[in-house]
């Protein structure tokens, strides 16, 4: 099976992980078409790409928590004359506080973008490289997919339903051309903890346990190659995805409260 791909389709394009995934394919001789809401860091990224590399680059602006986001890029895609043959779902965001003080509205918008733009983007994607008996979709999970995440337990949830899929997809489509993988991240040095209100957390973290984007996406395009499932960056974020195998679910879900209630 092929692992070089022409257009390369990536979400939450903008800065952090979804940024270095358009630098490295760039690199690697895609084409790319970079989605977020951001246009003017769109543009400079696209613009940077197409002088470095020269490749073409395409910018989409777009809030994927909004009515129908899969139809309408697979539309735009379309107009522009493009075939996507890669897909990086990586836009998404996250929140930490108490469940009853964060506000049904922001939740909604997470459960929006984590699962249901992605899902869509899939089934916008996805019969076209059935047909062509090619293509990957790489979908960005975390590794808060594997246990209860309190004080995040709507982000952990829609990244377990990241997780979950992704998995089922790999088994559905591997004999037919099209690879998936969840990539499963710990702490990464990008802009998510600001946006999640999170930075007392962040400076908690061990630096040796926080990661760069550029290793996590590097690690990532290498476990595609290999047809993996399930990439997990580092070793000791694949012991820590281990562990909630071993513990019962009660005693996993009161740690992980007393963690993250730090």
């Amino acid at each position: 099976m092929s692992t070089t791909y022409r257009t390369a389709l990536i979400t939450g394009a903008s800065s952090g992980i979804g940024a270095i995934f358009a630098e490295q394919l760039a690199a690697q001789g895609s084409d790319l078409i970079l989605v977020a809401r951001r246009q003017d860091e769109l543009e400079k990224l696209a613009q940077r790409l197409r002088e470095s590399r020269g490749r073409r680059v395409e910018v989409i602006s777009m809030d994927l928590a909004k009515p129908d986001p899969g139809e309408l890029l697979a539309d735009e895609v379309k107009r522009r004359g493009l075939e996507v043959d890669l897909l990086v779902n990586n836009a998404g965001f996250g929140s930490s506080a108490h469940f009853h003080e964060d506000g049904y509205e922001r939740d909604q918008r997470m459960v929006a973008v984590n699962i249901g733009a992605l899902t869509e983007l899939i089934h916008a994607f996805l019969p076209a490289m059935v047909q062509a008996g090619h293509g990957a979709v790489i979908n960005i999970a975390s590794a808060a997919a594997f246990q209860p995440m309190p004080y995040m337990s709507v982000y952990g949830a829609t990244k377990a339903y990241v997780l979950s899929l992704t998995q089922g997809l790999w088994a559905e489509y591997r004999e037919r051309g099209v690879r998936f993988l969840a990539v499963c991240p710990g702490p990464v040095d990008t802009p998510f903890f600001e946006a999640a209100g999170g930075d007392k957390l962040k400076q908690e973290i061990p630096r040796s346990v926080m990661m760069t984007a550029e290793a996590v996406v590097a690690g990532s395009l290498r476990a595609l190659q290999r047809d993996a499932c399930v990439y997990v960056p580092g070793f000791a974020v694949k012991l820590g995805a281990v562990m909630p195998r071993l513990l019962p679910r009660r005693m996993l879900a009161a740690t992980m409260g007393r963690v993250m209630n730090r």
